[in-house]
């Protein structure tokens, strides 16, 4: 006998109860090329904590920034992302109490975040280095510690925020010889081993970039890093899947990406070539297969989703050991913008179990 046809008032119905897509007003279509044009609703995800949920709503119901261009956006950009971190920090710093030092590392500007309880004795010999995100030219000293302090705080761990150069005064390869200067001070006190570095957005390019920068200067390898909110592919925030969908989960305009790439270009990476394994070193096994135990942390509104996915997967075919955390439902870097939600805890936990299991002790 045969099997009975469905109607399709039915097949809908029982599509929407299994949480496919529901399309606002017709079905997508696809072009020659296989790029697909739909109207689609997208709802919060159902698995958000009432707090991560109550973030996102508020981020994507604020009000627009007003555009700024020309010679004020970097000022401006750089004024809104203090104000920002500020409020921030003093959440995680009622989560996790810290002290906070300025000190000078290998010639470097760095603030040195210890727990108030002191750091656990069986962290005594180990560090970790922090990257701060900022696109490579906003998030200076208060972005770093916005970063440290929830990792140092659940590790009991030192962590060293590394101010390093930004755009548009310094370009490619400033940071990367920041982080080596840092990187080659502490290493008179620590073995390889016991130091691990990691870093948010441009921040999780600059580890990737300063891994390669190590190996090209014949430093030794950190015993393991995080790349976060990034990857280690050319265009570490452009491409793929998630650079064609994730701007409209996120209530932002999808620019041209010609566009996004000269805007980049024209900052830390002006003249920089995306076919050089210091900028881009996901594109060369040979400098991958020399990497250390690396985690991978992304969220699924992450427009670096789809890179971090590649850099992960190139890593594994590289031989390399990694961890992949992908948080459903989170944008770019929020985990470390929701300080108490079960989303934040759960990231900072697989964070330090990670550093903790590949460290040497």
């Amino acid at each position: 006998m045969k099997a009975p046809v469905m109607k399709p008032a039915i097949s809908l119905a029982l599509c929407l109860a299994l949480g496919a897509p529901a399309y606002a007003q017709s079905p997508p279509q696809v072009d020659p090329d296989g790029t697909v044009h739909a109207d689609v609703t997208v709802p919060p995800s159902e698995f958000l904590s009432p707090q991560a949920r109550a973030a996102l709503v508020a981020r994507l119901t604020a009000p627009a920034a007003p555009m700024i261009t020309g010679s004020d956006f970097v000022t401006s950009a750089r004024q809104t992302s203090d104000a920002a971190s500020r409020i921030t920090i003093a959440k995680w710093r009622a989560i996790y109490p810290v002290r906070i030092d300025p000190q000078t590392i290998g010639g470097v500007m760095t603030d040195v975040v210890t727990p108030a309880a002191g750091v656990a004795p069986e962290n005594r010999h180990r560090v970790l280095i922090d990257l701060h995100g900022g696109g490579f030219f906003t998030g200076a000293r208060l972005g770093g510690q916005q970063e440290a302090i929830p990792v140092a705080g659940r590790g009991r761990i030192s962590v060293v925020a590394v101010d390093y150069r930004l755009a548009p005064e310094n370009v490619f390869p400033a940071a990367s010889e920041d982080v080596a200067r840092v990187y080659r001070a502490l290493l008179k006190d620590h073995k390889p081993g016991e130091i691990g570095i990691y870093g948010c957005s441009a921040g999780g390019a600059l580890v990737a970039q300063s891994v390669a920068w190590f190996q090209a200067h014949q430093l030794p390898a950190p015993g393991a890093i995080g790349v976060f909110c990034s990857g280690a592919m050319p265009r570490f925030w452009y491409g793929g899947d998630s650079f064609a969908v994730t701007p409209m989960m996120n209530k932002r305009v999808q620019a041209n990406p010609a566009q996004l790439k000269k805007g980049a270009g024209s900052l830390y990476l002006a003249g920089a070539k995306s076919d050089d394994p210091l900028v881009a070193p996901g594109a060369f096994p040979d400098v991958l297969a020399r990497f250390p135990p690396t985690l991978i942390i992304t969220g699924t509104r992450d427009t670096s989703l789809s890179n971090a996915l590649v850099t992960n997967a190139r890593l594994l075919d590289a031989g390399v050991e990694t961890q992949l955390f992908v948080e459903e439902g989170l944008g770019h870097g929020e985990f470390n913008e929701i300080p108490g939600s079960p989303e934040a805890d759960q990231a900072y936990t697989v964070i330090w179990r990670f550093f903790d299991k590949h460290l040497s002790k």
